[in-house]
């Protein structure tokens, strides 16, 4: 749901090493009553044309945890069986340098992102960032559907139109089409939600804060009580919080939009996934920790912890209890209490021994314990299972535990080896702030190691 925690905090990681093979972690869509091909564009796109369907497109990546639950708790729905015939369907895992291609054409800015694009010219027709319940990415197919076979007038051409522009990379005009789209629809229009949370992501992508903020706080009380509502209040917050601290406007906004937040975790309860009710307690974390409220940041974090350890417990199989493990790591080191999820996520590594995440995470709650060989053992296993996007966090953090063992040289040489991997890959997979990150930290480490002037 809430794109900034879910995504932005891991956007711009590098693929795998030569030395990985580019098979996916595991079935994005196992179990799905939707007949997904597995990342081939080129095949899905052949299909799309000779079947005179629209393409619909999932894109994805291992780490992301709301990608994961969508997986677990939405595609894998077998009401949406009767859909199967509306669309060609593809899977696009972005770890996967095989998929690089795809990325250029199509580039893909938050996780998970849902694409309908029309085979004929290979135009995208529809890009929705985020997550969706049952019945409201059945009304993503409506759309999509509506806007590949055109003829639609008003506001529905007018959200036609934003969400094209949106999937064209054109966020600030989109923005400004929903908008208008929202101004001309009746007040009971059955795509109000939707469009006010496409608006609120465009926005944000062109980084128009501000009237981000504004715009959430004007539309959301003529907005129906629903995911896309919680979506909105949510996305208002996060455009807050990115504001300059201390502005006048941060100081108006924030508080009005963190209640807006706080309404949609009160009852009466929103459908939502457990995973998008907790991205709404990590976004009042962090208002919390902007207003400077560690007590209240703490007191949140503590609640938030409980929630999830409640819902993984309820949850069917490992798959779905894993899609938890990012927030309550995240939770547990808001709280500094490393201790709370390290079993949990030692037992996810136990049942999904391909995947990457449990050591990675592992490697660093160990280190915040002082655990350093347990944190370099299992940074090692993350790294002999990561492929794709995913690789260059992991060097990262493995050069923090060489830093925390006091051996700034294989921290410098491991920081090295990510930054000349990194250039080698596809352009559309190496994000320049990631590459800038890592540069910036090898020059702090090289600073440090020369003598200071006599």
């Amino acid at each position: 749901m809430r794109i900034p925690a879910a995504c932005l905090l891991l956007m711009g990681l590098v693929a795998c090493t030569a030395a990985n093979t580019n098979a996916p972690a595991d079935e994005a869509h196992a179990g799905s009553p939707l007949p997904f091909i597995d990342d081939d564009y080129s095949r899905a796109l052949a299909e799309a044309k000779a079947k005179g369907l629209p393409l619909f497109v999932d894109v994805w990546a291992p780490w992301c945890h709301t990608c994961r639950s969508m997986k677990a708790y939405v595609m894998s729905d077998k009401a949406l069986a009767r859909h199967s015939g509306r669309f060609v369907w593809l899977e696009v895992n972005t770890d996967l340098t095989t998929n690089a291609a795809f990325q250029e054409k199509y580039p893909v800015e938050f996780w998970p992102t849902l694409y309908v694009i029309d085979p004929r010219q290979e135009k995208p027709l529809l890009r929705f960032a985020g997550s969706a319940t049952v019945d409201q990415l059945v009304k993503l197919f409506d759309d999509g559907e509506r806007a590949y076979k055109g003829g639609v007038t008003g506001a529905e051409a007018l959200l036609a139109r934003g969400d094209a522009l949106y999937a064209e990379g054109r966020a600030a005009e989109s923005a400004d089409t929903l908008s208008e789209a929202l101004a001309e629809a009746p007040a009971d229009w059955s795509r109000r939600g939707r469009a006010v949370a496409s608006m609120l992501t465009a926005m944000y992508g062109a980084k128009q804060y501000e009237p981000c903020a504004r715009k959430a706080l004007e539309e959301l009380p003529k907005t129906p009580r629903s995911i896309f509502w919680a979506s909105g209040a949510s996305l208002g917050l996060s455009c807050s919080l990115s504001l300059e601290e201390g502005s006048a406007a941060a100081k108006e906004l924030r508080p009005a939009l963190e209640a807006k937040v706080a309404e949609a975790l009160a009852p009466p309860a929103i459908e939502m996934a457990a995973d998008d009710r907790s991205d709404l307690y990590g976004v009042l974390v962090e208002a919390r920790e902007a207003a400077k409220d560690e007590a209240g940041a703490k007191a949140l974090a503590e609640e938030w912890l409980k929630y999830l350890e409640g819902e993984a417990a309820k949850a069917p199989n490992p798959e779905a209890r894993t899609v938890f493990d990012s927030h309550r790591m995240g939770a547990a080191m808001k709280l500094g209490a490393p201790e709370r999820v390290i079993p949990a996520l030692e037992q996810s590594e136990k049942d999904l021994p391909q995947d990457y995440n449990p050591p990675a995470r592992l490697a660093t709650l160990y280190r915040m314990q002082g655990r350093l060989d347990d944190a370099l053992a299992a940074s090692d296993r993350a790294l002999a299972r990561v492929q794709g996007a995913r690789r260059l966090t992991v060097l990262s953090g493995r050069a923090d535990i060489f830093v925390a063992r006091k051996d700034p040289a294989s921290a410098a040489k491991t920081l090295e080896e990510a930054i000349a991997f990194a250039k080698t890959l596809p352009a559309s997979q190496v994000s320049p702030r990631a590459v800038a990150g890592l540069e910036k930290k090898l020059t702090g480490l090289q600073q440090a190691a020369q003598p200071a002037p006599k």
